[in-house]
């Protein structure tokens, strides 16, 4: 678990359509939220900017560690069980103590529950989400003969990539039902040349032939790549080339050898970057 309000600034984050209206409207109706998209397109990162929108318009400069914009992320596996989520009695000077889990915490204080990649949890990790994602929006704790209602600004968010869906992994209907559903993908061309440029620091002609380049390598027809480029490689290769990296260099290392382990996929990717990064 990690808890957004110990970021120190507020995470930079580009709209890419209408996700911060729509986030916002279903945030004060208490309407829980999933969000699609293949990795490294900016989910998480829109889930903290929206921690830190919600706090400023209640008045604060940042997140709390309680109540409105307070984020507490779950990073799901398939380890992950209920009673990660709620909590459980540890040992301590000799007793049993009650530690409560990041669902249990995030409903007490009213915050924002994130589960990202939450069809990689357990089945039973969908059971303790469906009373707090419905009208009911309680959080039972059956060790401790305990119900917890959630106050108004508590939301659930999660998050998953339908590109790595299987019949195993997948969400039921009946849970998915239960969100509105947002899809994000890789940013149309100008706008992810503006968040490579900001978010790499590095001018915006450079950005734009790293967007070049990743366009051509998500489009490529000749090999099988599992997943395209995504935005968080192409910042990666930004960042290393303001360390005065060399373009080429830093595009196989952040896109190149990350994207796949084959020669063949690899030597693809290295040729349109040699195109694109000729010096």
């Amino acid at each position: 678990m990690s808890d957004s309000y110990k970021i120190t600034t507020k995470p930079y984050y580009l709209p890419i359509r209408d996700e911060v209206e729509v986030f916002q409207k279903a945030w004060v109706e208490k309407v829980p939220v999933l969000l699609k998209g293949p990795t490294g397109c900016g989910k998480t990162r829109f889930v903290e900017y929206m921690a830190w929108f919600l706090a400023e318009k209640v008045g604060r400069s940042r997140p709390q560690p309680n109540g409105i914009g307070a984020l507490y992320t779950v990073s799901c596996h398939e380890d992950l069980t209920a009673r990660d989520l709620i909590g459980r009695y540890i040992m301590k000077g000799g007793e049993a103590v009650w530690v409560d889990g990041p669902a249990t915490v995030a409903v007490r204080c009213g915050g924002l529950l994130y589960l990202d990649e939450v069809v990689e949890a357990r089945k039973d990790v969908a059971v303790v989400i469906h009373p707090l994602t419905d009208h009911r929006r309680v959080l039972p704790i059956d060790t401790l003969g305990e119900v917890v209602p959630a106050p108004d600004s508590f939301m659930v968010v999660a998050s998953y990539n339908p590109g790595y869906q299987s019949v195993r992994k997948n969400l039921k209907p009946s849970t998915k039902q239960r969100f509105i559903a947002l899809d994000f993908d890789y940013p149309p061309a100008d706008k992810e040349r503006a968040i490579v440029a900001a978010e790499g620091g590095i001018d915006e002609a450079t950005a734009e032939k790293l967007v070049l380049l990743a366009n051509d390598v998500r489009n490529i027809s000749t090999i099988d790549l599992e997943e395209g480029v995504s935005t968080r490689a192409l910042i990666h290769a930004a960042r290393l080339i303001k360390r005065g990296m060399a373009a080429r260099r830093a595009a196989s290392l952040a896109i190149a050898q990350a994207i796949s382990d084959e020669s063949e996929e690899i030597a693809a990717v290295e040729l349109i970057i040699g195109n694109i990064f000729q010096a």
